[in-house]
């Protein structure tokens, strides 16, 4: 029998974690063959119940209060501190370095280093050429620290050698790179920066999609619309590629996958539009929602942070003006001196944005677009590549239809410094691509209990840790996504609230305009299943509520009542041997110093009593002489004078026993007085003993 007990205010999702726990257990413990009780409200659940106590003994007190788990809850601490452990002649000194935010490059391999996150958790960094010496005294360092600045006793110190840094520390700097990051990838993909690749296989390689931020070719449809009055506009397919940054967008992108037609909305934000319009970008993209039955996975965007996909579905036709004006050509901007900055080397990252009309927007890596009311000129900065070029002479024509003068860097006409304004300095570095592939995905687990965002972490994380009763945040650095189950009761808002929070108070100075992506459970796009390891798209087809899975999970009727009247003539010799005696059975090793009417519940059946005792007193003498169901022959009278002799049991065959003596516990027959003088101790203490000692010393004395 296997019995799983519900607090009165534990939530559907424990409840049905428990219950997954439970039949886990009944299958690969049990054969199968083990009957599932289910205690919601005890009330309702006396036979189950009267099992429990029967077991654990009866209750003592009221139910405990909740209380939070410390040692396990991860309430974000964006407060991290770094020290520097290093030799100074004789004297070891420890000495703060930095804050948030934190860079690699502070780590030195000849030193130690101490990283106090806040207190919730304790780092110490052995460079791989630092002393024995410094590794020994951070590690003691970081110990005083928790009674230094009065942290928690539980706080975690964790030792973290160099090149073999978890996620959860590397998570803590703004960027990490190194051999571990260039020669290994979690998911088996090696750098995809620059890289032109079969997009092709995104459907059949999921880990590819996740990788390269494409849910598809960008093949799909585009839809875009516009909020306007706080209402959201079509807009044009001729001009859908064109968008204004004092706007918001809504831009739905249908696809097929596997079969299957998903959608992804993306929710684009300006950096000029008003808190007005921000919030009606959300109560418009809810009501587009609504119309698609919940399908559509949302992706929060902010101008500048764009992902991969997106670009890539304007095929190099994205240009972001700045000011908010409608979207026909005769509202366009109109400004005498306009400057666009143009980016990119193909139709899948190629993008154009309005820059302020000054020298000091020009970058020598790429190419502007310079327009005036008397003339056009494309300048071409002198680190520009030639695919740069190409895309630059396609993507013009969107902005302006006039004639362009290319100009090359350092060739300039005095007609284009003047309507810059004259020349200023500006970056004429090569810039390099960040590398993001020393981070490592995570999955928490969120609530907000205390009214603060807590997370809990998942190690090792797969799809089934993914539960419908949840909300789940999987951070890959490059962007946030919040897993809905189709159970939870957070509303899209609140957990779209939980994803800023948790960029807000990271400890490495997350950027805000990470990208957001909220997904519903069974509307799960390869870009978030392909970081984990095997996803089954069909888990999900037939998933059943915690009630149905309950109900079929249920032992029958007739079986938990066969328990129950087991429970209640169940022999206490047996408790002995399993060493799981409760307090009941304890109450039964006192022997006799007992009056002789309960000595005679000193035999097989001393528990019946107790089973009913745990439940109410007055039914104890009444339940424990109804003995016709035992499994065990009733206790011998002589057990009355305080036990059988020594002789009757020692060295004895099972034929020759006295009737009602149990084969496999003679010594529990035994008198107080012989048990102390023939085992050198009480009852009670060799009860205590592991089952094999018991064995052993009964095997020794005869009593085998």
């Amino acid at each position: 029998m296997m019995i799983q007990w519900n607090g009165p205010k534990t939530s559907i999702a424990e409840k049905a974690r428990g219950l997954a726990l439970t039949r886990s257990l009944q299958d690969q413990e049990r054969g199968g063959r083990a009957q599932i009780g289910v205690v919601d409200d005890e009330a309702k659940a006396t036979d189950l119940m009267q099992i429990m106590e029967a077991v654990l003994g009866c209750r003592v007190g009221n139910l405990h209060s909740t209380t939070p788990t410390k040692s396990i809850n991860q309430l974000q601490k964006p407060s991290v501190r770094l020290y520097h452990v290093y030799e100074k002649g004789k004297d070891l000194v420890v000495q703060e370095l930095a804050t948030c935010p934190l860079t690699q490059d502070l780590l030195q391999k000849e030193d130690c280093y101490i990283l106090d996150q806040g207190g919730f958790k304790i780092y110490v960094w052995q460079g791989c050429m630092s002393s024995l010496q410094e590794k020994k005294a951070s590690f003691s360092r970081a110990l005083g620290f928790i009674q230094a600045k009065g942290y928690p006793s539980y706080t975690n110190v964790e030792v973290v050698n160099d090149g073999t840094e978890s996620a959860a520390f590397k998570q803590l700097f703004q960027s990490w790179s190194g051999e571990q990051g260039k020669n290994k990838n979690p998911r088996g993909i090696g750098k995809l920066l620059q890289v032109k690749l079969d997009v092709g296989k995104l459907h059949s390689q999921p880990e590819l999609a996740a990788q390269l931020r494409m849910v598809d070719d960008s093949s799909g449809e585009v839809e875009v619309w516009c909020i306007q009055d706080l209402r959201r506009q079509p807009v044009d397919p001729k001009h859908r590629g064109q968008l204004c940054a004092g706007s918001c967008y809504l831009v739905l992108y249908t696809y097929r996958n596997m079969g299957h037609i998903q959608y992804l909305l993306y929710l684009w934000q300006g950096l000029q539009a008003s808190a007005q319009e921000i919030k009606a970008l959300s109560s418009n993209a809810e009501e587009l929602d609504l119309l698609y039955h919940g399908a559509l996975v949302h992706e929060h965007v902010t101008m500048g942070s764009e992902p991969p996909h997106f670009l890539a579905i304007f095929q190099g036709q994205l240009v972001v003006f700045q000011g908010s004006t409608a979207h026909s050509g005769k509202e366009q901007l109109t400004s005498a001196t306009r400057l666009f900055h143009m980016r990119g080397t193909d139709n899948h990252n190629t993008w154009t944005e309005e820059v302020p009309a000054r020298a000091s927007s020009l970058n020598s890596s790429d190419i502007f677009l310079l327009v005036t009311a008397s003339f056009c000129y494309l300048w071409f900065g002198k680190g520009c590549s030639g695919d740069q070029r190409e895309m630059a002479r396609t993507v013009v024509t969107v902005i302006s239809k006039e004639n362009k003068e290319i100009v090359l860097e350092g060739q300039e006409p005095p007609h284009f410094w003047e309507a810059l304004g004259g020349r200023a300095p500006y970056p004429s570095n090569k810039r390099l691509p960040v590398d993001m592939s020393g981070f490592q995905p995570r999955l928490f687990e969120c609530s907000s209990q205390t009214g603060h965002l807590v997370l809990t972490e998942v190690v090792f994380f797969s799809q089934e840790d993914l539960d419908k009763y949840d909300v789940m945040l999987l951070d890959t650095w490059q962007e946030i996504f919040l897993w809905l189950g189709e159970a939870a009761s957070q509303q899209k808002q609140e957990v779209v609230a939980w994803g800023q929070e948790y960029l807000r108070t990271h400890p490495a100075g997350r950027s805000l305009a990470t990208p957001i992506v909220l997904v519903k459970q069974g509307h799960e796009p390869p870009t978030f299943t392909g970081w984990f390891l095997t996803w089954d798209p069909y888990k999900w087809t037939n998933n059943q509520s915690y009630e149905e899975v309950v109900e079929g999970s249920l032992g029958a009727v007739s079986a938990i009542s066969e328990i129950t009247a087991e429970i209640n003539n169940f022999q206490m010799s047996r408790w002995p041997v399993s060493g799981r005696a409760g307090p009941l059975a304890q109450q039964a090793l006192k022997g006799s110093e007992d009056s002789s009417e309960n000595e005679l519940e000193l035999g097989p059946k001393a528990d019946c009593g107790g089973a009913s005792t745990s439940r109410s007193t007055s039914t104890s003498t009444s339940t424990s002489t109804s003995t016709s169901t035992s499994s065990y022959p009733s206790s011998p009278r002589c057990l009355s004078n305080g036990g059988l002799p020594r002789e009757q049991l020692m060295h004895q065959a099972a034929e020759d026993l006295p009737e009602g003596v149990d084969p496999a516990h003679k010594e529990f027959y035994l008198s107080d007085s012989d048990f102390q003088d023939i085992f050198g101790k009480s009852k009670e203490e060799f009860y205590s003993m592991a089952k094999w000692r018991q064995q052993q010393q009964k095997k020794q004395l005869g009593f085998f």
